[in-house]
C-alpha cells in the first residue's frame, strides 16, 4: 500500500474550474476539498484530496451526514445520525418502522395516539423483544383532553415496560401523564448527576407550550403526584431541578397537528427561549431542539441544520415507506400530493375544542364533509334538534347510516374502550353527538389503513406540504419505486441530500461560482 500523498505533491489533483467539476466537488462530501485561483487570480476552482499546488484560497474539511446537527443529540440517544421517524398515530409509525430505524442507528417512534391501550401493550411488548438491549426507540404519547385516563394508563404502561424515550405531542398544558413520564425513576449518580431512565422529546410549536417543557415541573402537579403515591419525595425533588424534556422538537407546517407556523421563525425563537431559560436555571446539560414539518427534501432539511436544529424528524413522508402501516391505495394517492395539495379539518381527538389538523385534499372529500360536521356540531344543541334537512344531508352524503346507526356502533365501541364516555354522552346531548361525528373522523384513518375503497372518498390523510416536495424531489428516480421507498433509505437519502447541498453553500460563501446542479441531489440505494 503506497503512503498517502503529502500537501502538495505530484500526486494531487489540478484544480479544476469548470461547472461540472464544481458539482462533482459538491458531491465528494468525505474528502478535503481545495478552493483554487486561476493565474489571473479571477477564476475559482476546486481540487478535492490532497492539497494541491498554487493557490488555495480556503479549504473544506470532510463532510459527514452524522455531524449536520452537531453530535450532542446522537451521543445522548446513542445513535449514528440526528435523524428521527416521527410518531404517525393510529399505528401507522409501525413497530417495524421502529425496529429499521432502530438497527439503522437512527431514533423512531411507535405510533400510539389513537390506539387502545390493548394495542399499545401489544407493540411495547414487541418492540422491547425485538430491540432488547437498544435504547435508541420509542413510544408516542399524545395530550387525549377527552381521554385523560387513557392518557394516564398509557403513561403507566410505557413506565411499566421501560420504554427509553417517549415522545409527548399535541399538548398545550403539562398534565399528570406528562410530568410523571419525565419524573418518575429520577435519581443521582455516584457523581451527583441526576438520571433519568426516561428520555422525554416533546412536540411543539409555540413558544409559551416550548417554556412549559424547558421548566422543571410545576410544583403542584408535583406534589399531587406524591400524594397519589406516583412519585416518591425525593424523584419530586430532582424534578424540579431539571426540565420536563431533554429535547423540544420544534413542529412547523407538519401533517396533522400543526399550528402552520413557519420554521424559520419558531426555530430561532425557541433556541433563543432555550438558551435564556437554560442560563436563569443554571441546567448542567443542554437541551436540544430539533425541527420538523416540511421536511421533504434535502434542501428542507439542509435549511433546518443550518437554522440551528440539533435533529430533524420525519413524519408526512414515511407514510409512503414499504413499512408504513397504512394501505396501498392509500399510498398511491399520498404519492401524487403536491404541496397544495392540503387542507385543514377538524381533529377527531380535540373535536369539541374545535382543533384542526393537515390532511391531503387531492382525492378524498374528507376535510369539506369534516367540516360539515363541525359546522354542524356548533350550530345545534343535540342530535334530535338537526333539522331534517340537514340531517339527511349529513347521513347521505356523509355518515352513510342513519344517525341512530352510526350512535349503537359509537356505543359498542365506548362500553369497551372508555364506558365514561357513554355514561355522559346519556346526560349530555351535545356531547352525544359530538360522538356520533368523532365515529366519522375516527372511522375515515381507520378506513384509510385497511385500503377501503369504497370509502375512498373519506380517507383521512395526515399529509402536510413535505409529502409534495419530496414527491416532485424523488420523481423518476431511485425512490419512486415502492419497494426501494424503505423509511432507512428515505432517512439515508435525504441527509446525504442535505451533506450535499451544505457543501454547495459552504462553497457558495466562498465566492466559487457553484451551479444550479449542484443543489440537486439524486436519490440512490445508501448503506
Amino acid at each position: 500500500m503506497s503512503a498517502p500523498a503529502r500537501p502538495g505533491t505530484t500526486d494531487a489533483r489540478p484544480p479544476d474550474f469548470s461547472p461540472e467539476a464544481v458539482t462533482a466537488g459538491t458531491r465528494r462530501i468525505r474528502e478535503h476539498v481545495h478552493i483554487v485561483t486561476d493565474s489571473t487570480r479571477q477564476a475559482l476552482g476546486l481540487a478535492p484530496g490532497p492539497r494541491p499546488a498554487g493557490e488555495v484560497v480556503g479549504t473544506l474539511p470532510p463532510l459527514y451526514p452524522e455531524w449536520l446537527g452537531g453530535r450532542t443529540f446522537c451521543e445522548a440517544h446513542g445513535v449514528r445520525f440526528p435523524y428521527v421517524a416521527g410518531e404517525m398515530a393510529n399505528g401507522i409509525a409501525t413497530t417495524r418502522m421502529v425496529s429499521e430505524m432502530a438497527r439503522a442507528d437512527m431514533l423512531g417512534f411507535f405510533g400510539a395516539a389513537g390506539l387502545g391501550l390493548p394495542e399499545v401493550e401489544r407493540a411495547v411488548r414487541e418492540l422491547a423483544g425485538r430491540l432488547e438491549g437498544r435504547t435508541n426507540w420509542g413510544v408516542n404519547l399524545i395530550h387525549s383532553p377527552a381521554e385523560p385516563e387513557l392518557e394516564l394508563r398509557v403513561a403507566k404502561l410505557l413506565l411499566h415496560h421501560r420504554v427509553p424515550c417517549v415522545s409527548l405531542s399535541a399538548y398545550m398544558e403539562l398534565t399528570p401523564a406528562a410530568v410523571l413520564c419525565a419524573t418518575r425513576g429520577l435519581r443521582r449518580d455516584g457523581d451527583g448527576r441526576i438520571r433519568r431512565p426516561t428520555r422525554i422529546l416533546a412536540k411543539i410549536s409555540r413558544p409559551e407550550v416550548a417554556e412549559k417543557f424547558l421548566s422543571p415541573a410545576p410544583h403542584d402537579l408535583l406534589r399531587r403526584l406524591v400524594e397519589q403515591g406516583e412519585l416518591s419525595g425525593e424523584e419530586a425533588e430532582l424534578a424540579a431541578r431539571v426540565p420536563v424534556a431533554e429535547d423540544i422538537t420544534v413542529e412547523a407546517d407538519s401533517g396533522g397537528h400543526t399550528d402552520n407556523r413557519p420554521l424559520g421563525s419558531t426555530l430561532p425563537r425557541v433556541l433563543a427561549l432555550r438558551d435564556d431559560i437554560t442560563r436563569r436555571l443554571g441546567y448542567r446539560r443542554p437541551i436540544g431542539i430539533g425541527a420538523a414539518g416540511g421536511l421533504g427534501t434535502p434542501a428542507g432539511v439542509a435549511a433546518a441544520f443550518a437554522l440551528g436544529a440539533g435533529y430533524v424528524v420525519t413524519g408526512s413522508v414515511n407514510q409512503t415507506a414499504t413499512e408504513a402501516g397504512i394501505s396501498d391505495d392509500a399510498k398511491a394517492m399520498l404519492a401524487q400530493a403536491d404541496i397544495a395539495d392540503v387542507a385543514m379539518a377538524p381533529a377527531a381527538d380535540m373535536f369539541e375544542l374545535g382543533v384542526t389538523l393537515q390532511v391531503l385534499r387531492r382525492g378524498t372529500m374528507f376535510a369539506p364533509r369534516a367540516a360539515q360536521l363541525y359546522a354542524a356540531y356548533r350550530a345545534y344543541p343535540s342530535l334530535e334538534e338537526l333539522p331534517s334537512a340537514v340531517r339527511t344531508k349529513l347521513e347521505r352524503d356523509i355518515l352513510r347510516a342513519s344517525v341512530d346507526e352510526v350512535w349503537e356502533r359509537t356505543e359498542r365501541f365506548w362500553q369497551a374502550r372508555d364506558p365514561e364516555q357513554i355514561t355522559r354522552a346519556r346526560s349530555d346531548p351535545k356531547h352525544r353527538m359530538a360522538l356520533v361525528f368523532r365515529w366519522y373522523l375516527g372511522s375515515s384513518s381507520r378506513w384509510a389503513i385497511d385500503g377501503d375503497t369504497t370509502r375512498r372518498a373519506d380517507y383521512q390523510l395526515w399529509c402536510g406540504p413535505a409529502m409534495g416536495a419530496f414527491n416532485r424531489w424523488t420523481a423518476g428516480g431511485f425512490l419512486a419505486e415502492r419497494a426501494n421507498r424503505t423509511v432507512v433509505q428515505i432517512a439515508l437519502n435525504l441527509l446525504e441530500g442535505a451533506a450535499v447541498v451544505t457543501r454547495a453553500h459552504q462553497l457558495r460563501t466562498y465566492g466559487v461560482p457553484v451551479p444550479a446542479a449542484a443543489f440537486d441531489y439524486t436519490p440512490r440505494r445508501l448503506a
